[in-house]
């Protein structure tokens, strides 16, 4: 008898609690199920979201290398739409913007890598601003190409940057600004990087190293 009316208490008390906090657990519950189907759902979407692109960017893959720039760039556009959020986007991007040089088609080749300047990483950013000043180059647009190179670009791309901007100061007649944009180069490239042979062939071209400052 005595054990009952200690079950009875125990379970007056847990009544009592459950009336009280009961829809706070409930509620609870009801939160940490729906985040965590929310997430094993986002993850599910991701992964399926990388799947799907990968077998796009291998079409596109195929297309360059059968010189297809038409199909290139249409698959190189359904990937930017369909998964933006991927790194295979960035990727088409770039690839697309060289398909498109190489077929002489410049529009093609300079919206795409604006759409890797708009959308990508900081790494991508970077490349898609040093080959589009080099297009910027090629059709004389010097000063749009010196924008296009202008703030922050992330340390790895100093020498290249400061390489397409000798380029381009140089073709504008303005040696001396190149010289120093191409010894910056040469400061910023790794000694054991074949483009230093490049880049000093290039500042010798225009009278070797920079003259200097008056004491």
């Amino acid at each position: 008898m005595a054990y009952d009316l200690e079950e009875q208490e125990q379970l007056a008390t847990l009544k009592a609690w459950w009336n009280q906090y009961g829809n706070l657990v409930t509620w609870l519950l009801i939160i940490a199920l729906a985040s965590y189907s929310a997430w094993t759902g986002w993850n599910y979407f991701q992964r399926n979201q990388s799947v799907q692109a990968g077998q796009l960017y291998e079409e596109l893959q195929r297309a360059v290398s059968a010189k297809d720039n038409a199909k290139v760039q249409r698959a190189a556009s359904d990937i930017e739409d369909k998964f933006s959020r991927t790194a295979y986007a960035q990727m088409s991007a770039l690839a697309a913007a060289k398909s498109a040089f190489d077929a002489n088609d410049l529009k093609a080749a300079k919206i795409q890598l604006q759409w890797a300047m708009d959308h990508g990483s900081d790494e991508y950013k970077a490349i898609a601003k040093i080959r589009l000043a080099g297009i910027l180059l090629d059709e004389k647009a010097y000063d749009e190409g010196l924008k296009v190179l202008g703030g922050d670009f992330p340390a790895e791309f100093a020498g290249a940057v400061a390489d397409r901007k000798g380029d381009i100061l140089a073709a504008q007649g303005k040696a001396e600004e190149a010289r120093n944009a191409y010894k910056l180069a040469l400061e910023k490239t790794e000694e054991a990087n074949p483009a230093r042979q490049l880049i000093q062939l290039k500042m010798d071209a225009i009278g070797g190293a920079p003259a200097k400052a008056a004491a």
